[in-house]
């Protein structure tokens, strides 16, 4: 199928141009990153933003790509220029997906829909976040939809939640690995700030029947140790929980459930002890194809294969859970070696252009994640804004490739600078 994505995304700025009209968010990256932060509180800029440490693995993934360059070839139709791909024997017009971001309430009310809806709107799918905002069942129908899943100590939450990915239309489930604990993360610390402890991003876990009923329990067992303090900022943390738990918040006011269903939370998300005999029963437990997110090893990437699933997903979450980690694009392409063609292998991390995502493809990853940019276009112009981010990045890889000489990134000669 012909592609002309760049030709005419240039084509619609620049005629508008002529009526005084310019685009809604800034072409450039380093601009929308300015405008985007500026455009958040403090808290949501620290928590989107924000990594590992002293934040050396986020300045290796950009400097990762930095290390590449394009040999441009001349003289060679590219009139037709094909950038589709086939995940899991779908079929997706662009290389492109959405990684998922918790939270993001931080950012902008109802930001899961709206990002589901600019998603939708540029041609891509969203993948859910487990700490989304939203249900994800709220987000049926708009769209196309992957599932991250966080695993929890609670295997019977775990099978809950992948029964309500297959139910609610997702086409896959994304498992995250690289978050069984959280990473040391001084942006938020400093602020002494986590949005889950105020009832943001736990969406999933409040709209789930399983979890439900934990919290029901833990709200009617007796409570232990010394009572919090009763301060103003305490307060105000209640009231914020009222409000974001389901229901009105002057019941929930009244209620022990949506406190206890805070500490729940904290007490279950994350588990440490996950290990390749977990990964082991996915297949009995989902019929979705499932993609292991946080692979940087080449060790890992053959187990994965040999453990069946369907797909890897090369990340360091964004330089947000160790510092000084692998950048993503110096271990894509260790793990596509060694993969060998036998499940597709994706990549995130440092993503921030549609050249960005061309050097991607070329160094053998099957389809890219964008994330930060994509909450930035959020925070400034909503759903537009999210829809305009993805276009210009496919637009920009679109041009890329024709401009190199080829009809598709794969197909593009790279070498490294140095």
């Amino acid at each position: 199928m012909a592609i002309a994505a760049g030709r005419a995304r240039q084509e619609q700025v620049y005629r508008d141009g002529v009526s005084g009209r310019r685009p809604r968010v800034p072409t450039s990256a380093a601009e929308l990153e300015r405008r985007g932060r500026r455009a958040m509180s403090r808290r949501a800029d620290a928590y989107v933003g924000g990594g590992a440490g002293a934040e050396a693995t986020m300045r290796a993934n950009r400097a990762a790509f930095d290390r590449w360059e394009t040999v441009p070839r001349v003289l060679r139709d590219v009139g037709t220029r094909d950038h589709s791909v086939d995940l899991f024997g779908r079929r997706h017009e662009h290389p492109l997906l959405l990684a998922p971001i918790g939270a993001l309430d931080l950012v902008r009310r109802d930001a899961d829909l709206e990002v589901a809806r600019g998603a939708a709107a540029a041609g891509v799918p969203m993948i859910v976040s487990n700490q989304a905002g939203a249900a994800m069942e709220s987000l049926a129908g708009v769209g196309r939809r992957w599932f991250q899943l966080y695993w929890s100590t609670s295997d019977e939450l775990v099978d809950s939640f992948l029964a309500r990915a297959e139910a609610s239309g997702c086409e896959a489930v994304v498992v995250t690995l690289d978050t069984t604990m959280l990473g040391w993360r001084p942006r938020d610390l400093d602020l002494g700030h986590l949005p889950f402890s105020r009832g943001l991003g736990i969406a999933q876990y409040t709209s789930d029947p399983v979890f439900a009923r934990l919290a029901r329990e833990r709200a009617a067992a007796p409570r232990s140790g010394p009572a919090p303090r009763v301060t103003p900022a305490a307060v105000r943390t209640l009231l914020e929980i009222s409000r974001h738990h389901p229901g009105r918040a002057l019941d929930n006011l009244r209620s022990p459930v949506p406190r206890a269903a805070v500490e729940t939370f904290l007490d279950v998300y994350s588990r440490p002890q996950l290990s390749w005999d977990d990964i082991a029963t996915l297949r009995s437990r989902t019929a979705l194809p499932v993609v292991l997110k946080g692979v940087l090893h080449p060790d890992d990437a053959r187990r994965a294969v040999d453990a069946g699933v369907d797909a890897v997903l090369v990340s360091n979450h964004g330089g947000r859970q160790v510092d000084h980690a692998v950048a993503a694009l110096d271990a894509l392409p260790g793990v596509v070696e060694a993969v060998a063609d036998r499940m597709p292998v994706l990549l995130d991390s440092g993503v921030r252009t549609g050249g960005d995502v061309a050097l991607a493809l070329a160094l053998g990853a099957r389809a890219v994640c964008l994330g930060r940019p994509f909450t930035w276009g959020l925070a400034l112009a909503g759903a537009a804004g999210v829809a305009q981010v993805v276009s210009d990045v496919l637009a920009e890889l679109d041009l890329t490739v024709g401009l190199a000489g080829v009809r598709s990134a794969a197909e593009l000669e790279v070498r490294r600078r140095y």
